[in-house]
């Protein structure tokens, strides 16, 4: 999922730093998606991390007894 996620935020970029002249309110709705995306990605690579942590504070916890 994380990688279909990049791949359309990448789309959208192009599309959005391409010189073409798009109607406004598709320009807006296009930035709104970007940024939504923006934010997904961001919260997915947060809970991709987070595990990680929480298993390393185990670990210390159990060493620790």
């Amino acid at each position: 999922m994380n990688k279909i996620i990049k791949k359309v935020s990448r789309a959208i970029q192009v599309v959005l730093l391409a010189p073409i002249k798009l109607p406004g309110k598709a320009l807006q709705v296009l930035k709104y998606i970007a940024v939504g995306l923006g934010i997904i990605e961001t919260v997915l690579n947060n809970e991709e991390d987070k595990p990680l942590e929480t298993e390393r504070k185990e670990d210390r916890d159990a060493d620790d007894d």
